[in-house]
């Protein structure tokens, strides 16, 4: 498994009958038809066409070939008459009101309300997947709500929304609808935050970027062998990204899932966040999160709190200025001024409860602390 190319791994799948990750099946299966007049369908906005009506999509790295009536690994996107179309537009299976400190962004608009939704599907196969019943199923397979681009708009300001989050599942899988949302959300003044694994094709990172303000990143590993083992994907698309966002003036988060036996190792941990301080710099918060046993690693324990602790210490060590722990309640919830080391930010929960800073700097000290601010 360790030297399989990405295009032997998009000729796979996750099997229906017994859902292992890989298995060699007929991948692309579409059991439904479907129309390009469906409501729920709407033509692909990266793809082209090869021989005998098969297309390629460009979304993301997997650059699936798709062949008539069959689907893409993500499950969403489905070649009907030589034509890729996405099958999750306007029908998110969940939508929430959420404080954006939830997604996880500490330094974006701390205190607002995001508008979150997800619709069914992911391009990665995660052994830890915490939303495994919506992100490895399909838009067909799932309770929806119809929820057009425009009423999504209408909703998170009637609302009162400072953003509105594509979260829950990936994104990504969800690229039409998202843009197309996005776009709209933009000419309001609302924000827009793409959570994601981050696995994209640099063309449709590059228009995507035109309509996002924030990102929430999910940074499964630092190994590309761990990336395939764990995730099904590769490593190297997922820091293009973060380049990309960077020079796109993208304010991003970062999270790193520390997952016993597999990203627990602290000289992992030190290579990236030594490349993050030389490719991104030491502004961009990182978060070392908390594992709890999920989907396919039920067999694994909890990640125990002192290894975080030394994670954060690592990250702090190599000059990272912003490093919270994840998912363990009572911790990760101060954001502290990097110069004189006052806690600028305190949180209970996802509730803000205090903020010392004014407009956008350490109230004792004036120094700036990194992020997107109320005035």
């Amino acid at each position: 498994m360790e030297n399989i190319s990405r295009r032997d791994f998009v000729r796979t799948t996750v099997c229906a009958a017994c859902s292992a990750a890989l298995c060699p099946i007929d991948f692309a299966w579409a059991e439904k038809g479907f129309s390009a007049k469906d409501p729920h369908v709407k033509e692909a906005y990266f793809y082209k066409k090869l021989a005998d009506g098969v297309v390629q999509c460009g979304t993301c790295p997997h650059e699936c070939v798709v062949r008539p009536d069959k689907r893409g690994l993500c499950r969403t996107k489905v070649n009907i008459d030589g034509r890729l179309y996405t099958i999750s537009y306007s029908n998110p299976c969940v939508v929430h009101v959420d404080p954006v400190e939830k997604k996880p962004l500490q330094h974006f608009y701390p205190g607002t309300r995001a508008f979150s939704l997800a619709v069914a599907g992911c391009n990665l196969r995660c052994l830890n997947c915490q939303n495994w019943e919506i992100s490895q199923t399909s838009p067909d397979r799932t309770r929806n709500y119809n929820l057009p681009p425009d009423d999504v708009v209408l909703k998170a300001a009637e609302y009162g929304c400072k953003s509105i989050a594509y979260t829950y599942s990936e994104a990504t899988t969800f690229y039409e609808y998202m843009v197309d949302i996005a776009a709209r959300a933009k000419k309001v003044g609302i924000k827009n935050i793409w959570v994601s694994a981050a696995y994209i094709s640099q063309a449709a990172l590059n228009r995507l970027c035109d309509v996002i303000d924030a990102a929430s990143v999910n940074l499964k590993s630092f190994s590309d062998k761990i990336y395939w083992d764990l995730n099904g994907a590769h490593l190297q698309p997922v820091l293009e990204t973060f380049k990309t966002l960077h020079r796109r003036g993208i304010w991003m988060e970062i999270i790193n899932l520390v997952i016993p036996t597999y990203t627990d190792d602290m000289e992992m941990i030190k290579r990236m966040c030594g490349w993050i301080l030389e490719n991104l710099g030491p502004e961009y918060p990182l978060y070392f999160s908390r594992f709890y046993p999920q989907y396919k690693l039920v067999h694994l324990p909890p990640t125990p709190v002192d290894v975080l602790r030394e994670a954060e210490k690592v990250a702090l060590k190599e000059g990272l200025h912003y490093v919270y722990i994840g998912n363990v309640p009572g911790l990760g919830n101060k954001t502290i001024c990097p110069n004189c080391k006052q806690i600028v930010v305190k949180r209970r929960g996802y509730t803000l409860v205090a903020n010392h800073m004014k407009n956008g700097k350490c109230k004792f000290c004036g120094t700036r602390i990194s992020g997107r601010w109320e005035s």
